[in-house]
């Protein structure tokens, strides 16, 4: 059996909770919050019924895919999260409802089945007094937002300036943050403000975060393939993964779904393209398995490469990127934003020193580039092949 797919304006929020509400009760067709308006002409498509909500992943690591959720995942993804933050509660919406979390929000209020419907912050650019006065509104007993990093360094800047802001944001039982690395240094200036920080760990195909702080949310199966040095690869079982992914006609895609879902004796997995490590049995995710380069034939993670940085003044939010070099076949430029500074050779001296104590001398950044504003992708997130055409076009020149 199959239903209608109604593509949907994601910025109109109100109207993608309500259609999700019939959705999840099968009264309705499945949801696909888009990023844009979808064109009136658009051509209607069929998916099996179980599904209720299509998410188009961000295409950040690779070819956007169209991953479909099932309503019995989403209910379970909802109940794993309400379980692990003490129970429902009232949501803040500062996210996208084309992105899984933003949708979540969503379904969570839906869930919760509380009287008051999630406060809903207006669409676009997001801004920490904004945010304020609508955490003020907020009156259910548990309060919670889910926010990307820029997100939360945004309200985390304002808040040590600003009282309101401060206040704000303290009335949140929960803030969970994900979608990406969150700094060390931020989650630190969060939490010396008394702000209450849970880093999540998901992804579209896992119906949003299901490992908080490192830890598995009820019914979700963690395991590391492979593992190695390097760490192993992550994979996630339980009864939020997503059906897989849909192709054109609406019908699931069975080799794109092969491609990263498997059974291992009757246990269904999804592969996340992550490496991870237990550390006092919480997950440590260490990056990429796409994004260890080769560098004078030696492997360096990006991601372990940002870590350190992260932890160096002025750098708290640079991004570490593989440039093709005629020498070292590959080498790491560093770039950050106006906002931390022009930078000059003493900056790019200390942080090759610190790099090459924690990582070796092949990992040390070859050049230091400023530019204007990181670019990112609706959702928030960083748009890393965006950056690294810009670096690219710029003509980043590289050192030994």
């Amino acid at each position: 059996m199959t239903r209608p797919l109604r593509v949907m304006d994601g910025a109109a929020a109100h109207a993608v909770l309500l259609a999700l509400r019939a959705a999840l009760s099968g009264d309705g067709p499945a949801v696909l919050p888009a990023a844009a308006a979808p064109p009136a002409e658009a051509v209607e498509i069929r998916v099996p019924r179980r599904i209720a909500l299509v998410i188009e992943t961000s295409g950040s690591t690779g070819t956007p895919k169209r991953v479909a959720l099932s309503t019995d995942a989403l209910l379970a993804s909802a109940a794993a999260s309400a379980a692990a933050l003490g129970g429902a509660g009232q949501w803040l919406l500062a996210l996208p409802t084309h992105y899984i979390a933003g949708a979540q929000v969503l379904v969570r209020s839906i869930v919760a089945e509380t009287e008051t419907e999630p406060v809903i912050l207006p669409a676009g650019h997001f801004d920490p007094l904004v945010f304020a006065e609508h955490a003020a509104r907020m009156d259910a007993p548990l309060r919670f937002v889910s926010l990307v990093p820029v997100q939360l360094a945004r309200v985390v800047e304002a808040a040590e300036a600003d009282a309101v802001v401060l206040a704000a944001a303290r009335r949140f039982d929960r803030i969970l943050v994900g979608g990406q690395a969150t700094p060390p240094a931020l989650i630190a200036r969060a939490e010396a403000l008394g702000l209450r920080v849970t880093r999540t760990y998901g992804s579209s195909e896992t119906a949003g975060g299901c490992v908080y702080d490192g830890v598995p949310l009820h019914g979700t199966r963690l395991h590391l393939a492979g593992e190695q040095g390097d760490g192993g690869l992550i994979e996630l079982g339980g009864p939020m993964l997503a059906e897989g992914y849909l192709a054109a006609d609406g019908s699931l895609d069975a080799e794109r779904t092969a491609s990263a879902f498997t059974e291992h004796h009757g246990d269904r997995r999804y592969r996340t393209g992550d490496l991870g490590e237990l550390v006092d049995g919480r997950l440590r995710v260490l990056g990429r398995s796409d994004n260890v380069i080769i560098s004078g034939g030696e492997k360096v993670s990006l991601e372990a490469v940002e870590r350190v940085l992260h932890a160096q003044r002025g750098f708290e939010s640079a991004v570490a990127v593989a440039l093709a070099d005629p020498v070292w076949g590959q080498a790491i430029v560093v770039a950050r934003a106006d906002a931390a500074g022009a930078g000059d050779g003493a900056d790019l001296e200390r942080v090759r020193a610190a790099v090459a104590s924690a990582l070796g001398p092949a990992a040390r950044p070859r050049a230091l580039h400023t530019v204007a504003e990181l670019p990112q992708l609706p959702s928030g997130k960083l748009d890393r092949a965006a950056l690294a055409r810009l670096i690219a076009a710029d003509g980043a020149r590289t050192r030994d």
